[in-house]
């Protein structure tokens, strides 16, 4: 019992620390994790491309790669071209929303029984007297600033990690002199490879189909900045739970302020469920299946605990970071009890 309450002790001190390390090292280990996850991308196109009938069988390894990164690249201009091409809409469209605004709140001082009826003006007085018009400029061009330096950091590393890659096996080889633990880190490595690659290789794909069921959908009712919209919806379906509401709810508010009609709003937001709810709980089981072995308690709770150290950035690494965890946890004697308890049905 002393031993095991003294491991228990190491345990809880040694997760403290490293979630402090985490904390404090996020600038640093966020970049780091993201330029992976792009090469665990780019790998799986690679492979995929490989697959191609004729073409794919007869161009080398290192014209697939090159081949893939350019696809990736191109997807990224495309989504920056979407983004751009929706803030222009959306500063173009700004005197039809401050219209519908104060229309919305004088329809609701209405409903309050207000006697006065809120103006253009007095809206922008009171949003003015709560909100530092110039801190909240500055803050938005720092994250603008830091974002930049964000993607430009992780596009290094991935160059880097693409190069390192090729000598890869060759450091596993000199880790150790025993044949056997080597072996074993490469089963490992190769476990983590496969689940984490299956899984981020579908989920793109899911995205990729949700983002264009619910544009298709956001069209068909005329709302506006449809594809901006759709980007949104498709990224979020990375975070577990809480993307699936905020893929509603965020375009639902927009239409709301654009048409100033709660019903159509409401259909709106029927359309969107549907769809979250056809991709949530048909293709996503029947596709991904138990790809990762997490319980959904786990999920929740790694959602939670990996935005609170990382942030947003956090949100979206949780799933792959933590499964990663659990495959490593699961490969040790002392550690396979957390392992098991943190799986799906128990069995790693």
């Amino acid at each position: 019992m002393n031993e095991r309450f003294r491991a228990m002790v190491h345990a809880t001190v040694f997760a403290v620390l490293l979630g402090w390390v985490l904390h404090v090292g996020r600038d640093i280990l966020v970049p780091v994790v993201f330029a992976i996850l792009v090469v665990y991308v780019i790998i799986g196109a690679a492979r995929l491309a490989a697959r191609l009938p004729v073409v794919g069988a007869k161009l080398p390894v290192q014209v697939h790669y090159l081949l893939a990164t350019a696809l990736i690249l191109g997807a990224l201009l495309v989504l920056g071209w979407v983004a751009l091409d929706s803030v222009d809409r959306l500063v173009a469209q700004v005197p039809h929303y401050r219209a519908q605004l104060v229309w919305m709140v004088q329809q609701g001082a209405g409903l309050l029984g207000i006697e006065s009826e809120p103006s253009w003006q007095g809206i922008r007085d009171w949003v003015l007297g709560q909100v530092s018009v110039q801190a909240l400029a500055g803050s938005t061009l720092a994250w603008l600033g830091a974002m930049l330096a964000g993607f430009t950091v992780v596009g290094l590393y991935v160059v880097f990690l693409m190069l390192e890659r090729r000598h890869f096996d060759a450091k596993l080889g000199r880790l150790s002199d025993d044949p056997g633990r080597v072996a074993r880190v490469r089963r490992i490595i190769g476990d983590i490879n496969g689940r984490i690659g299956t899984y981020l290789a579908l989920k793109t794909a899911l995205s990729v189909l949700l983002g264009f069921a619910s544009w298709v959908i956001l069209a068909l009712f005329g709302v506006e900045l449809a594809p901006f919209w759709a980007l949104v919806i498709g990224l979020l379906n990375y975070v577990p739970y809480i993307g699936s509401v905020l893929g509603v709810v965020l375009p639902v508010l927009f239409a709301v302020l654009q048409f100033g009609d709660l019903k159509t709003a409401l259909l709106l937001a029927g359309a969107l469920s549907v769809a979250q709810f056809l991709n949530g709980n048909l293709l996503d089981p029947y596709l991904m299946g138990n790809s990762l072995n997490l319980s959904p308690f786990v999920i929740l709770v790694s959602l939670t605990v990996w935005t609170a150290l990382w942030g947003v950035p956090g949100a979206f690494l949780a799933v792959p970071v933590t499964a990663s965890i659990v495959m490593v946890l699961a490969e040790f004697d002392g550690s396979r009890p957390l392992a098991v308890l943190l799986s799906r049905k128990g069995e790693v």
